[in-house]
């Protein structure tokens, strides 16, 4: 077996679809992780990289207008993406029990998240030693064709894991207004202890969550 004849080979032909869209595939994600990379920085699990991948390649099968092999992402169904967990060590699902709504206006081009006034230490799911959080919004616009987006990120203040409820939170990401372009929005929560006036993030990110809560495809 040789790469020749699996690059020409007639018998092939599968192997050669499947891989062209396994590599379209590994593209997109990378350049879904990079839109998002300033919330990845603290969070995240060794397998995300994969999962994600696992994930882009669902959404490239779902395309029904392109012939096998030429599938893409523009022309799958990227919501499928929506729900995917960034972090399986601390899940948002997991982490964070109040409730929210969603809205993207592509017209507009606002990503939001709606949060009532909750009480954390009722509502979310603290580690050990963790003292405060932060709920914070990420939106990305993107081209997977050029491999270039438009994103932005939003957060709360860091608050006191406690028995007060917080304010309303009303979390907006703006990117291009009109856009054609897949639009992605995040919600995810980071945690902190307070010692001595300072906040120190716990254990690199290991408790922290960040989940894919709505898309809107072309």
């Amino acid at each position: 077996m040789n790469a020749n004849r699996i690059a020409t080979d007639q018998a092939f032909i599968r192997t050669r679809e499947n891989g062209a869209e396994f590599g379209r595939a590994g593209k997109a994600s990378k350049v879904l992780r990079t839109a998002f990379r300033a919330m990845l920085l603290n969070i995240g699990d060794s397998y995300m990289a994969s999962r994600l991948t696992r994930e882009m390649v669902k959404v490239i099968q779902a395309d029904a207008t392109n012939a096998r092999g030429l599938r893409n992402v523009i022309d799958g169904e990227a919501e499928l993406l929506k729900g995917f967990e960034f972090n399986n060590n601390s899940r948002l699902t997991g982490a964070l029990y109040a409730p929210f709504t969603t809205a993207i206006d592509r017209v507009a081009g606002t990503l939001k998240v709606d949060i009532p006034p909750f009480v954390p230490v009722n509502m979310v799911a603290a580690p050990m030693g963790a003292t405060h959080f932060k709920v914070q919004a990420a939106g990305a616009e993107i081209d997977f064709e050029a491999e270039t987006f438009v994103n932005g990120n939003t957060a709360s203040a860091e608050l006191p894991i406690d028995a007060t409820p917080t304010a309303v939170m009303a979390l907006t990401v703006n990117v291009t207004a009109n856009s054609t372009k897949p639009l992605f929005l995040a919600l995810g929560v980071e945690f902190y202890q307070h010692v001595n006036g300072t906040m120190y993030g716990l254990k690199n990110g290991t408790y922290n969550a960040l989940a894919l809560v709505d898309i809107s495809g072309m």
